[in-house]
């Protein structure tokens, strides 16, 4: 197994380089990067490595699942559920997650042992597992009575297994999980992935040499990681010195350089641009964050909602070329940024909510009439297109957690309660049946989390996952009374 890896970690490294490489081009790339590490050195350590997860978790999922992503088995009755729902095949006591990510149209989740678990559409290998092996077909489904009429879910993909080829001898502290893509960050700064990533015309590839990566490798010279984020088709990677790295797609600039045509191979590779001073990052689907020492919010990628938080070009196709600050986000000290398609969300210690971007979906989570008439953008025929400008959400209390779908958002309290808001036909609201999107967030009340804590949650294209711990009954009445008298107070 372990010789196995190395091999492929060769073919990563460009040791064994395509034909049409040269030795001027390896040499090239050693040279830069050389030098990349020699200025790192000079800087003084900022960040340090997180310590990995022991609080072991029940894993909750909703939304729609026609491509696997809710992992609870290949039953006709699991492609649509409409509020969380238990997952039976990641029981607390026989598995034990401690963290996950959610991409796309797919999840990854930790549990106590260092082992990742994986389910949903494995066309681009995130899954990190043969989901194809012969047999397939009498794996039992989670819902015993039931039947798949269809048999249109493959039962591999949409039942969670183990990822294979990982190293067991360190602990996992991060996953990150893009549309195409799977990455595991190490205690030893060390970054494995495997998947791939897309562009505009389609594959663009996990590396210059690999297509499609079916199988976890080591991510050659990417050493002292301590945060990974991940957006629909790239990654940032967050070192101890605050030096700020990106690869993947950059067709939005959402890399935080220009990507040539005769050098976008290159954009496969982690490189620096330039940003330095970083303590936390994060990311959009085509756009991009990072939270510097001195208490600023820095945005770039794509910007035509005003998803990047900087009001000016907000037209079809605009972007921030560079890592612009956020200025109404100066001074707040905001500790977690992210975003979906085209609105973003922000989170600051002392637990208030910003939200910008797109409109129309109900993605930012504030009525019309409410919306800060200064701020916003209106198309043609006066309707809100988007809110650019960064506003505090002053319908939720005090929250620990956010998270944003393509066009939809979650929040979690800081006593461990989710409201979510936004695009609803999917499901992934986890709000039952609704006849429109919700334009404001709302507490998601059912009986499978009612009584749990949450720690954790994700939101995928059009579904959304959730993780906690079950509260005692008189725990659970003294929150159900707290929440009741905020709502009230909202009336």
């Amino acid at each position: 197994m372990v010789a196995l890896k190395r091999s492929s970690e060769t073919q990563v490294n460009g040791t064994k380089r395509a034909s049409s490489e040269g030795p001027i081009d390896a040499k090239r790339a050693k040279t830069s990067h050389s030098f990349q590490a020699l200025r790192a050195s000079r800087l003084k350590t900022i960040n340090t490595i997180p310590v990995p997860k022991t609080d072991l978790l029940d894993v909750f999922v909703w939304g729609s699942g026609s491509m696997c992503e809710l992992g609870l088995g290949p039953a006709a009755s699991t492609k649509e559920v409409k509020r969380p729902r238990l997952n039976p095949f990641l029981k607390k006591e026989e598995v034990g997650i401690v963290d996950l990510a959610v991409g796309g149209m797919h999840t990854l989740a930790l549990d106590h042992r260092n082992q990742v678990w994986s389910w949903g559409g494995n066309d681009s290998g995130v899954l990190g597992r043969d989901t194809a092996k012969s047999g397939a077909e009498q794996l039992k489904d989670a819902d015993a009575d039931s039947e798949d009429e269809d048999g249109e879910l493959n039962p591999l993909e949409s039942t969670p297994a183990v990822v294979e080829g990982l190293p067991k001898d360190k602990k996992i502290v991060q996953l990150a999980a893009t549309d195409n893509l799977s990455a595991a960050l190490y205690e030893t700064g060390e970054v494995y992935a495997w998947g791939t990533f897309r562009c505009n015309e389609g594959i663009l590839g996990f590396n210059k040499d690999v297509k499609i990566q079916r199988s976890p490798v080591k991510i050659p010279d990417f050493e002292n990681i301590v945060q990974l984020a991940a957006g629909k088709d790239h990654l940032l990677g967050l070192d101890t010195k605050g030096v700020v790295y990106a690869w993947g797609n950059g067709q939005q600039y959402q890399l935080g350089r220009k990507i040539l045509e005769r050098t976008r191979m290159t954009s496969l590779e982690p490189r620096s641009f330039g940003l330095k001073n970083v303590k936390a990052i994060g990311s959009g689907e085509f756009h991009s964050f990072a939270i510097t020492t001195d208490g600023k919010v820095l945005s770039w990628g794509l910007n035509q909602y005003g998803q990047c938080g900087i009001h000016v070009d907000i037209e079809d196709g605009a972007v921030v070329s560079k890592p612009t600050e956020i200025e109404e986000l100066t001074g707040k000290d905001i500790v977690y940024v992210t975003g979906g398609e085209h609105h973003s969300l922000a989170l600051s210690s002392s637990g208030d909510v910003y939200t910008f971007g797109r409109f129309d979906m109900k993605e930012i989570g504030i009525e019309k009439e409410k919306l800060p008439k200064d701020g916003v953008i209106t198309d043609e025929h006066g309707n809100v297109r988007s809110l650019p400008v960064a506003t505090k959400l002053t319908t939720l209390p005090k929250c620990k957690a956010v998270a944003a779908g393509s066009h939809h958002s979650i929040a979690v309290t800081e006593d461990g309660i989710a409201f979510s808001w936004g695009f609803a036909d999917t499901y992934a609201l986890g709000l039952g049946n609704l006849d429109e999107d919700v334009a404001t967030p709302t507490r998601i009340n059912n009986t499978a989390t009612r009584d749990h804590n949450i720690v954790l949650v994700g939101c995928g294209g059009q579904f959304s996952v959730s993780a906690g711990i079950k509260l005692s009954e008189e725990e659970a009445r003294k929150r159900a009374e707290k929440i009741e008298e905020f709502e009230k107070s909202l009336d």
